[in-house]
């Protein structure tokens, strides 16, 4: 199953950069796993924040495939365990899901049609993080499950 988190700009600060590579090429060990990021988009002052997220929600659906599930994260999405998540992980896998995108928006969450879109929705809190933020602790709680599933020693109950 090839997984992938796709995001909408870059990330700016080297040091979550630095973090989130760390868990990436560990990831890779246990998934085809990529990121893939959707450039900013430009001037957006002169954009409202739902014109902006409809020309974000355009690029988004372009980067998707017909076939791929589709979990975008969302505050008002089911908020896992970290074993739950693994456990959901292994459904997919079981499902014979080929392609799993996850997909961080932009600033103002995401366009109606890419909610259409979505297979489901993931919130990794109740509280609010940078969308930086959010990059790495996903990638962390992806490498959490994938340790979980292999039985390793990574997570303690």
């Amino acid at each position: 199953m090839k997984t992938t988190l796709l995001l909408v700009g870059k990330t700016t600060d080297e040091f979550i950069n630095k973090l989130t590579e760390n868990y990436v090429s560990r990831l890779k060990h246990y998934l085809d796993f990529e990121l893939q990021v959707i450039p900013n988009l430009k001037n957006t002052k002169n954009l409202t924040e739902d014109q902006q997220k409809e020309k974000e929600g355009e690029s988004i659906l372009k980067a998707l495939e017909g076939a791929d599930t589709t979990i975008l994260l969302d505050e008002r999405g089911e908020q896992p365990t970290s074993t739950g998540f693994a456990a959901q992980m292994t459904r997919y896998q079981n499902q014979g899901v080929r392609r799993l995108v996850f997909v961080i928006g932009g600033p103002y969450g995401f366009s109606e049609q890419v909610y259409q879109r979505a297979t489901g929705r993931l919130s990794l809190s109740k509280m609010t993080f940078s969308h930086q933020m959010v990059r790495l602790i996903f990638v962390e709680q992806l490498y959490r499950a994938m340790t979980i599933i292999k039985g390793e020693p990574y997570h303690h109950e």
